[in-house]
């Protein structure tokens, strides 16, 4: 596919989407991110298969079955476990992508998703349950490592212009996998007591498919010039992804960027916490990961089985209509992926928070009057599609693409371990917290979920400036700008109230400070 270079009146140089750009998208996303939605829903339609196997393998080792509690507390490992190995890869992905590169990175990490596979699917012919735990734990590795990555990756391999449509594309195929674990988890598919082990290792597919075409592809721009200072092979990466167009600006950008970091190292977590230049990207960073995991999509996704049946919803159906939560997921992604470069990351975030907020009491609201007004079962269910699609738009994608656009080269690896991990920590106290949480509260711990969002939807309003068509030198610029206005401001509240003091003779006491609009925090 050609590529066309606009100038608009503004005199900045826009591309169209190429063939290789979208192929390398398409290809990291499906064959990592994909990964991670179906991880996250394998494991629901044959847990019953699973704890048999479990109990059988026991009794046939000692002779003893094991108790209704120790069987839950295995299959929960098994759940749980996969959020383990994600922390995990979270943790490390910083280091893998400033030895290996972004693609490198990816490439190099799909034997785990081998040695994985290969343990889960004979985990029945060895019989052993280790090798399922085990398994569950090295995908989850390959998980946490993949969502930073592969953002991280098509954050510098797009053009300005194009970031947020391909930031968005690992969300969708993320709502893919989800819906696709739902359908070969149907009866008629995958999900018979035979085919348990290979519904579980089927994940294989996708990245040996990923393995066999993205080593074809170039690496990142950015890293290999900013990082590598190979200039000849960032011209040849940015003519691949580029095609004939004139590329000197891009380079001259990135070589503005390369300057400004010329006494600077690649940043570790600590010395990025310790920043002050950054203290406002680090903590929008912590915000928005945080947020996105505690505002209860995990627990809705839990819920969602429980709040069909109280619909009245056929006990056999309920696995189909789960799944039809699948295909909103999907078209929620898309609304949000070909939206995003006109509306910006901040409407998608703001409106998807605001909308699952608003959806949260209306499920706490329904669970209450359900039990006097029949129609609030119905209500119930609405509230469950909408807080899936609010989530889906915005909130789901658009904090890994904003990890990346508010950060330096030096400083991006250690701001997507510090998001990484927050939001594989955050979904394992969700996991574990929901239960204690609901009976405590009740219908009513949905509202903490809504509180949750609100917050976030308020601090990106009134923190996180639109970063829409915009290059990381000029972000990085907006909040050094911003950071500035908040000293003088500080400065200035210092000097009045010692002016104060001076009995009445203070003249700045109702002085204002005016500074350009498009300083001020939006």
């Amino acid at each position: 596919m050609a590529e066309e270079v606009l100038i608009p009146p503004s005199g900045k140089i826009t591309s169209h989407l190429t063939a290789s750009l979208l192929a390398v998208a398409f290809l990291t996303s499906f064959g990592s991110s994909m990964l991670y939605g179906y991880n996250l829903a394998v494991v629901n339609s044959p847990a019953v298969y699973i704890k048999d196997f479990y109990n059988k393998t026991v009794v046939g080792r000692n002779g003893t079955g094991l108790s209704e509690e120790t069987l839950t507390l295995m299959y929960s490992l098994t759940v749980s476990v996969f959020a383990v190995g994600g922390l995990l890869g979270s943790l490390i992905v910083g280091m893998l992508v400033t030895r290996y590169g972004r693609k490198g990175t990816v490439v190099n990490t799909t034997v785990l998703v081998f040695i994985a596979g290969l343990l889960m699917g004979f985990s029945r012919i060895c019989g052993s349950p280790e090798m399922i735990i085990i398994g569950r734990f090295i995908t989850g590795i390959h998980s946490g490592i993949s969502l930073s990555v592969v953002p991280m990756y098509l954050g510098e391999i797009a053009p300005k212009n194009l970031r947020g449509f391909l930031g968005l594309v690992p969300s969708i195929f993320i709502g893919t996998g989800v819906f696709v674990a739902q359908i070969l988890g149907l009866h008629e598919l995958l999900g018979k007591e035979e085919h348990w082990p290979l519904f579980l290792s089927v994940i294989a597919v996708p990245t040996f498919i990923q393995l066999m075409l993205l080593p074809w592809f170039p690496e990142s721009p950015r890293y290999l010039l900013i990082e590598k200072h190979n200039i000849h092979a960032t011209i040849r990466a940015l003519k691949w992804y580029r095609a004939k167009c004139n590329i000197q600006a891009e380079i001259e950008e990135m070589q503005e960027e390369q300057r400004s970091l010329l006494s600077v190292e690649t940043l570790s977590v600590w010395k990025l916490m310790l920043d002050d230049t950054v203290r406002w990207q680090v903590l929008s960073v912590v915000v928005i990961n945080i947020g996105m995991q505690l505002s209860g999509i995990d627990a809705i996704w839990f819920y969602t089985n429980s709040i069909f049946e109280n619909a009245g919803i056929p006990a056999p159906e309920i696995q189909y209509t789960t799944a039809g939560t699948g295909i909103i997921e999907i078209i929620a992604g898309l609304i949000g992926c070909f939206t995003i470069e006109k509306l910006g990351r901040r409407p998608l975030m703001i409106g998807g928070f605001t909308v699952m907020g608003i959806c949260s009491t209306g499920i706490t609201l329904a669970l209450i009057l359900q039990a006097h007004l029949s129609f609030m079962r119905y209500v119930s269910v609405c509230c469950v599609v909408g807080i899936i699609a609010g989530f889906c738009i915005g909130p789901a994608g658009v904090p890994f693409l904003v990890t990346a656009e508010l950060f330096k080269q030096s400083h991006r690896p250690a701001a997507y371990i510090i998001g990484g991990s927050l939001n594989w920590l955050s979904n394992f106290t969700v996991g574990f917290v929901f239960p204690f949480l609901q009976m405590s509260a009740g219908a009513y711990c949905y509202l903490v979920f809504a509180t949750i969002c609100a917050s976030v939807a308020v601090y990106v309003y009134i923190v996180i400036p639109e970063t829409k068509n915009k290059t990381f030198m000029e972000i990085s610029q907006m909040f050094s700008k911003k950071e500035a206005v908040l000293e003088t401001q500080s400065l200035i509240h210092v000097d009045q109230l010692k002016l104060r003091k001076l009995n009445g003779y203070g003249g700045l006491e109702h002085a204002s400070v005016e500074f350009d609009s498009s300083l001020s925090v939006p």
